[in-house]
């Protein structure tokens, strides 16, 4: 088995929880995945705690391995951090945006804003990540990046439930315009402004959700 074996097997794995594919509180039997996945036990196992360390799954004395489900309270906290995080993500891009850069990012927000006009949240939750990602690739910060990485595999459950909500992709766009325009400006403290505000309010809507244990209902980059 090589690593590239491994990291795509994790990817898979964190993929089906992405789509619902396997459920929050789904037991995940190492025979099943090995014969759905088409790979060996020691794979699945390595995966397994990758995805452990990730807090995507979780281990059970006596019952094995689980996709993790994450509370509110627990969400609300992790977005809480990535505010900062992304907060700072945001900064380090606008310092560092070159012209082409500027025109990827202009190039997504048109974009966002056409899938708004055509009522199409899928879609534009896709630009959503991708627009995250870029900024996250201009701002050049690898080390608050992986800490990100770890942050929104928590989040990945039933991710379309806050997308879909009626309006909400009209907001959303309103406010990554925001982000997108600060940073082509060269503005790291209107870019910081714009990303905290942001997820600001992903964390009210979170809150609406209140039960204790509850499928969170957020993108990582809602």
């Amino acid at each position: 088995m090589g690593a590239d074996d491994l990291q795509d097997l994790v990817a898979k794995i964190r993929r089906s929880v992405l789509t619902g594919q396997f459920t929050a509180g789904q037991r995940l039997i190492e025979s099943e995945l090995c014969d759905f996945y088409q790979v060996s036990r020691s794979t699945v196992r390595q995966a397994l705690r990758e995805l452990v360390a990730d807090g995507l799954v979780e281990v059970q004395r006596n019952k094995g391995a689980r996709v993790r489900t994450i509370s509110t309270a627990e969400a609300v906290e992790i977005t809480e951090v990535r505010m900062v995080l992304e907060g700072l993500l945001a900064a380090k891009a606008a310092e560092r945006v070159t012209p082409e850069q500027a025109e990827r990012l202009l190039g997504i927000k048109e974009a966002m804003r056409e899938r708004v006009a055509a009522h199409d949240p899928l879609a534009y939750s896709d630009l959503n990540a991708a627009l995250h990602a870029l900024i996250q690739e201009i701002a050049g910060q690898s080390t608050v990046r992986n800490i990100l990485v770890r942050l929104q595999g928590q989040l990945v459950r039933h991710q379309f439930r806050l997308s879909l909500q009626p309006g909400r992709s009209a907001v959303s766009l309103d406010q990554h315009e925001r982000i997108v325009d600060a940073i082509v400006a060269g503005d790291p403290a209107g870019a910081e402004a714009a990303m905290r505000a942001h997820l600001r309010d992903v964390i009210t809507q979170i809150s609406r959700f209140q039960s204790p244990d509850v499928d969170v209902a957020v993108l990582a980059e809602a």
